[in-house]
């Protein structure tokens, strides 16, 4: 395995926090009529397209490959159980990422998808048992608090809260349960990013045509005889499956935390191409909501990193702890 390069892992973290701004971007600026669903299955078979070189190079090189003589049958059993249930989810999350920036607007989505770690501390208090200190219970309320304030659109009345808005945060929510069953599989297994990616996106297609074929069965057709629609699926596709394959070597050389401060300013980037392609107006709640939900982000990072170097040490937290 390649050594971890600090530098590395910066330069692709820096890719991340770019590809990020731009993916809502092309998402709203898909052409009119071309429905939210057939979009997310649409751009899912293009990552599928895109992926399968990589994962078929690994796989014939015996990298990491399930196929692998000796490979435990019951951890391959359990890889695939893995790759069924979390690329549903994946799938669900990409119809929900697609619909929400679609409705609650690029920037407004683009922050409420910044509630990540919100749910992933919910899981490692529920599920990890992980104390959290007093500092990063603090930040977690102002997180939140933000992120009230930015769904009733600056205004703290819940007359005025989107329902877009919530819908916008099951993106994060499903991302924050499936990151966790993929880590710890990335950690028990021989498996790599591309090929847990492949496995990914091959469900997440799977699932989504058949809810298309159901729902809207019109929709194939239209979508084979649409160009159009066909470029836009493949640019979104490329794009998405860019961030995920570089999202996962870039935790190759740095850590999560490093990873994750430098990519989350990245919904203004969104913000400043909104204006730029899309003609949207940002507005001042838009703007102080996420300055706010930034500077969380940062205090738990930081809140984060002092514990575990605490916890390295034997020395109690600063602020003690909370259970």
């Amino acid at each position: 395995m390649e050594a971890p390069r600090a530098a590395t892992g910066i330069a692709l973290a820096c890719l991340c926090l770019v590809i990020l701004g731009i993916m809502p971007i092309i998402a709203n600026s898909r052409p009119p009529g071309f429905d939210a669903l057939a979009f997310a299955f649409l751009l899912s078979v293009w990552q599928l397209i895109f992926a399968l070189p990589l994962f078929l190079w690994e796989v014939r090189s015996s990298k990491g490959a399930i196929s692998t003589p000796g490979f435990d049958p019951r951890k391959k059993s359990r890889i695939l159980v893995v790759g069924l249930v979390t690329g549903m989810m994946f799938g669900l999350s990409t119809y929900l990422y697609v619909l929400g920036v679609q409705k609650a607007g690029a920037v407004s989505a683009a922050i409420a998808i910044q509630a990540y770690p919100l749910f992933a501390i919910l899981w490692e208090t529920i599920f990890l048992k992980r104390r959290k200190t007093i500092i990063e219970m603090a930040f977690t309320a102002v997180l939140i608090g933000a992120l009230c304030y930015l769904a009733t659109d600056g205004t703290w009345r819940v007359r005025n809260a989107s329902p877009w808005f919530f819908l916008a945060l099951g993106v994060p929510f499903l991302w924050s349960v499936a990151h966790v069953i993929i880590r710890e599989e990335l950690r028990r297994t021989p498996i790599t990013p591309a090929q847990i990616t492949f496995f990914r996106v091959l469900v997440s297609a799977v699932f989504l045509g058949l809810v298309l074929a159901v729902t809207r069965p019109g929709d194939f057709a239209v979508m084979m005889h649409r160009p159009d629609y066909q470029v836009f699926g493949m640019i979104m596709g490329l794009v998405y499956y860019l961030e995920l394959i570089v999202w996962f070597h870039a935790l190759r050389h740095i850590d999560v935390s490093l990873a994750s401060s430098i990519t989350t300013p990245w919904p203004a980037v969104t913000m400043v191409l909104a204006v730029l392609f899309l003609g949207n107006r940002v507005e001042t709640h838009q703007i102080v909501a996420f300055m706010v939900i930034a500077a969380s982000l940062y205090g738990l990072l930081v809140a984060g990193a002092r514990k575990a170097r605490g916890a390295s040490t034997g020395k109690a937290g600063m602020f003690g702890s909370f259970e």
